[in-house]
């Protein structure tokens, strides 16, 4: 079910998100060769609690996950596409990696969730160009977010702008509603048609997640529950927005 947020729960989201877009991009800085993914998640841990609040992932068991979530943030290297976990192996981050940080926060009782992808030191063409699709996909699909549209409209905007790109979308990963819980309804594919769907209102809110493979979209499972790896190996990137549909168009909430 659909639970739209009124106008002050998205007041509140905005706050949470500022805080979020604050957060990210410090972390980002850390992103270099030689560093461990568990100093990431000790930083996010502190950053996170400086500012009051506390984060969404941390503990958080989706449907049909055999454990909670052990970690507060998600760490993804190369062609893990989402939900890598830095605090159970030690990886140390090599020169050349791009780097998905996906994280959550809880700010007064709501949630956003937002993820960019960044490289470590220098990194080949393909995967600067990797990177830049994601960004871009992720963008157009924000600027397709508009009241009376649908979720086909933001898929079929995100679609456009990898199936010309030589990549491909990570089968079966999609964007969520997002507020009161880390996933909520509706879903929202990478992919879809124009003007089907679910209609987007005021007061709806979601994540928008392109997630773009260099290789094939074949997806696969990790031993640990919860790491999503390409199956062939290839590089994938992942950005991510959490946005609130208005009146008169959206708000970007994690900016």
């Amino acid at each position: 079910m659909i639970r739209l947020k009124t106008p002050e729960e998205i007041e509140i989201l905005r706050e949470g998100g500022r805080r979020l877009a604050e957060i990210l991009p410090t972390l980002a800085s850390k992103v270099v060769p030689g560093v461990s993914v568990l100093e990431l998640e000790e930083e996010a841990r502190r950053l996170v609690k400086e500012g009051g609040d506390k984060a969404a992932f941390l503990g958080y068991r989706p449907q049909g996950a055999k454990r909670p979530f052990p970690a507060a943030l998600c760490v993804s290297i190369n062609d893990e596409i989402v939900h890598g976990i830095p605090n159970e192996a030690e990886k140390i981050i090599k020169e050349g990696d791009i780097i998905s940080l996906d994280f959550g926060i809880l700010h007064r009782g709501l949630i956003t969730d937002a993820a960019i992808t960044v490289p470590a030191g220098s990194i080949d063409e393909q995967s600067k160009k990797l990177i830049e699709t994601a960004r871009t996909a992720l963008e157009r699909g924000i600027g397709a977010a508009l009241p009376g549209k649908t979720i086909g409209d933001i898929g079929a905007a995100i679609s456009k702008v990898v199936r010309p790109s030589g990549f491909v979308l990570a089968d079966d990963l999609v964007g969520h509603g997002v507020g009161y819980r880390v996933h909520e309804d509706p879903l929202v594919p990478n992919f879809g048609i124009e003007g089907k769907g679910e209609k987007l209102v005021p007061g709806l809110v979601i994540a928008l997640e392109p997630m773009v493979n260099v290789g094939k979209s074949g997806i696969k499972m990790s031993s640990d529950g919860y790491t999503i790896r390409t199956r062939d190996g290839s590089r994938s990137a992942h950005f991510e927005h959490s946005i609130a549909i208005t009146e008169k168009g959206n708000i970007i909430l994690t900016l």
